[in-house]
Order: structure tokens, then C-alpha cells, then sequence
């Protein structure tokens, strides 16, 4: 028996972890197809036709709408049609067009945009008109070796920036795009400084928490340790209350890095703003070939599957099909797909 089954733009692309063929969790699977998770590794998941796939197809066009894992596991008390069959099917998947698109991909859960904020800016905040303020984020104007000097030498900051938070946040983005360093001379007094000071950073699976994976130093986590230790400094001289959020650390800042989010959430006067989608693209350097960016791929073709069963098996299962009367459904995610062909 051959069953032909003509499709077009079928999504060859997944966005969400987990397994089909696993109960679905609590909270369901998560959405893996931010800007954010893409660039983690393994998180562009490529698919293509196999035959789960195939038997989920059969099923459907029978008209079980169970899905496969639980029809193969008998749930509900139903029968599963192709107990023993599986071994029979046979397929063979035809693309005739291909092509890479740039789709945008809707993230139900509303996660918060990372790099935005809503609401008027409150630069009159404490931390901007206090005594410390000068030297506190007089931090954030000194050069790489001025900084250095600062953590191992305790020298005083007399260095100054504008002190608002459009500032202070341009100046944390500008210092996120400087070159890493070399763990070399004072650099590396200045990492095992920070290594003894901030002990608590480390793990196992971070054990160098200001070294990169190269082995180099990236200045942006340097800057943030030092408004730490600045903050423990000037608690000597000043009142600092107003500089710490109430777990005692600084807000949007962290002793590695900064969050525009939530450092601009202190100093607006409106809600996170969320983000509902983004296309879905992945950029990525590869050796020896260059930046490569990947797309959403959608096919159309043909697919064909063949059943290895007897003439009364094979007309039982035409009559489930034509009884069930499925006009169109998706291969795999998305796309129109329905059958061109039975042959007996």
C-alpha cells in the first residue's frame, strides 16, 4: 500500500524544548526561540521527516487525535491501530523546493524585553545627588590601567561622568563593547583580587568567574566588581543607604555584568516592557567558513509512504482514511499538507 502526500511550506525548524514523544510538563515546553536562548548552543533545532513523523501522520488521518506517545502507549483505553505495523512503514520524503525565510515567531509568555524600559526617568533619584555620587560612578570614567591601579591600590576616584541614568546605562553599553584584554601583568593581580574578594562567585561551573573562556579579560566585568568594591569603601565615609536595593547589592548591577531592564526599572516610572516575539535568525561565527546566519527553512514537496501489508489490511486502512474525512493538516510544524494518493 502507498499513501502520497503532497505538501507545501512545511516548517522544518522547532521552537520549543522537550520531547514529543514525553508527557507534556506542569508549565509546558519552554519557548526556546527568544534572541536570547538561540545563541546558547543546541537551541536552533533542525527537523526533519523520520517516522514519528510518519506513524503521527497515519494516526491523524485515521482519525486518532491522540498524541503518538500516548497512542502507542494504549492510553485512554484505545487500541493502538498500528501495534505490529511500525516495522512495515516505509517512506521516502521528496523536497522539490527549498528556502531559508526570516519569519517572526510570537512568544506567547510575554517575557520582558532586556534591553528596554517604560515610563518617565527619575533622575533626581538619591544615588545621582548624594555626597558619594561623584566617586561612586566616577568609577565607570576611568581608563582599563586607571581601574586596575583602583582595586589593588585603593587609590582615591577623582575622575567624573554625568551622573543620570541615561548616562550611566550608555556608558555601561559602551564599556560592554570593549575588547578583551590578556590576563597578563596587573590584569591578572587585578583577577585575583576580585577572585579572593568575591570568593562566592565561584563554582564548579564557574570557576574563573572573570576570566573568559579564552582565557582573556573581558573590562565590562571588571567595572561592575569595582562599583562593588567602591560601595564597600565609600560605606566608611558616607551614608550609602541609598545606593543598595534591599538585598544590599545595586541595582541592574551585578558583580559580573549589568541588566539595562532592570537597572532602568529603579529609575522609570512604568512597568517592564514586555516583548511578545523576534525573528527568528541565528548568527553564528564558524572556523573556517566565516559568520554563517541560519533561517527558519520551509519545504514542499512530495512524501511518499509505503506499507508493507496485505491487500484486506491495506483496503481496511483506505476505508478508515476516506471514513475520517481529513481535508488538510500540518507535516511536522505548520505548512498545508493532504493526500494526493491511495494505492492499493
Amino acid at each position: 500500500m502507498k499513501i502520497i502526500i503532497d505538501y507545501e511550506a512545511s516548517w522544518r525548524n522547532s521552537f520549543l524544548d522537550g520531547d514529543n514523544n514525553e508527557p507534556l510538563p506542569k508549565k509546558g515546553r519552554g519557548f526556546i526561540g527568544s534572541m536570547t536562548t538561540l545563541k546558547k548552543e543546541g537551541n536552533f533545532i533542525r527537523r526533519e521527516v523520520t517516522l514519528d513523523t510518519v506513524m503521527g501522520l497515519l494516526n491523524r488521518l485515521i482519525g486518532d487525535q491522540r498524541k503518538l506517545y500516548q497512542a502507542r502507549e494504549k492510553q485512554y483505553e484505545q487500541a493502538y491501530y498500528f501495534e505490529g505495523l511500525e516495522s512495515l512503514v516505509r517512506f521516502e520524503d521528496k523536497p522539490q523546493y527549498e528556502n531559508n525565510e526570516l519569519v517572526y515567531i510570537r512568544n506567547m509568555k510575554g517575557s520582558n524585553d532586556q534591553n528596554s524600559f517604560t515610563g518617565m526617568i527619575k533622575s533626581n533619584d538619591g544615588m545621582f545627588s548624594a555626597d558619594y555620587t561623584d566617586e561612586f560612578w566616577g568609577v565607570l570614567a576611568l581608563d582599563f590601567d586607571q581601574l586596575c591601579q583602583f582595586i589593588i591600590y585603593d587609590e582615591k576616584v577623582t575622575t567624573t561622568l554625568q551622573a543620570d541614568p541615561l548616562s550611566i546605562i550608555a556608558r555601561l553599553e559602551l564599556l560592554d563593547k570593549e575588547k578583551a584584554v590578556n590576563n597578563e601583568a596587573i590584569a591578572n593581580k587585578v583577577v585575583e583580587v576580585l577572585n579572593e574578594q568575591f570568593s562566592d562567585l565561584i563554582t564548579d561551573k564557574l570557576p574563573t568567574p572573570y576570566l573568559e573562556n579564552n582565557g582573556k579579560i573581558k573590562p565590562l566585568k571588571i567595572y561592575c566588581a569595582a562599583l562593588y568594591i567602591q560601595l564597600y569603601r565609600l560605606s566608611e565615609r558616607f551614608d550609602i543607604t541609598s545606593a543598595k536595593t534591599k538585598a544590599g547589592g545595586i541595582s541592574g548591577i551585578s558583580k559580573r555584568g549589568f541588566t539595562k531592564k532592570n537597572f532602568m526599572g529603579r529609575f522609570t516610572t512604568g512597568k517592564e516592557k514586555k516583548i511578545w516575539g523576534n525573528p527568528y535568525v541565528l548568527k553564528e561565527r564558524i572556523k573556517g567558513i566565516g559568520e554563517v546566519t541560519s533561517m527558519l527553512k520551509k519545504v514542499s514537496g512530495q512524501l511518499e509512504i509505503t506499507i508493507d501489508i496485505d491487500k484486506f489490511k491495506a483496503k481496511e486502512l483506505e476505508v478508515m482514511i476516506k471514513n475520517a474525512g481529513v481535508s488538510s493538516f500540518y507535516l511536522g510544524k505548520k505548512g498545508l499538507a493532504y493526500v494526493s494518493k491511495i494505492r492499493v
